[in-house]
C-alpha cells in the first residue's frame, strides 16, 4: 500500500530504535513526519524514501572504512 500512513509506534519497530528516539527525529525534522490533532504520523514512502537516502550518505563511510 503505497500511501500507508504509520504511527510513532509502527515506525520505531520498523526502524528497531526506542518511540523516543523516532518522537524526537520527527519533531526535530529528522523524519519526514506530520502531526494528526497532536500525534505523530509518517507516510511510509516518505520513509521508505527516507531509508534510501541514509544508506546513500552512510554508504560511502563503510566502503571506505571511516
Amino acid at each position: 500500500m503505497p500511501d500507508e500512513i504509520l504511527t510513532l509506534i509502527e515506525v520505531a519497530q520498523l526502524l528497531k530504535v526506542a518511540e523516543k528516539t523516532v518522537y524526537t527525529m520527527a519533531q526535530q525534522g529528522g523524519l519526514p513526519a506530520f502531526k494528526v490533532r497532536g500525534q505523530w504520523r509518517f507516510k511510509r514512502k516518505d520513509l521508505d524514501q527516507w531509508i534510501e537516502q541514509q544508506k546513500a550518505v552512510s554508504g560511502g563511510r563503510i566502503a571506505n572504512g571511516k
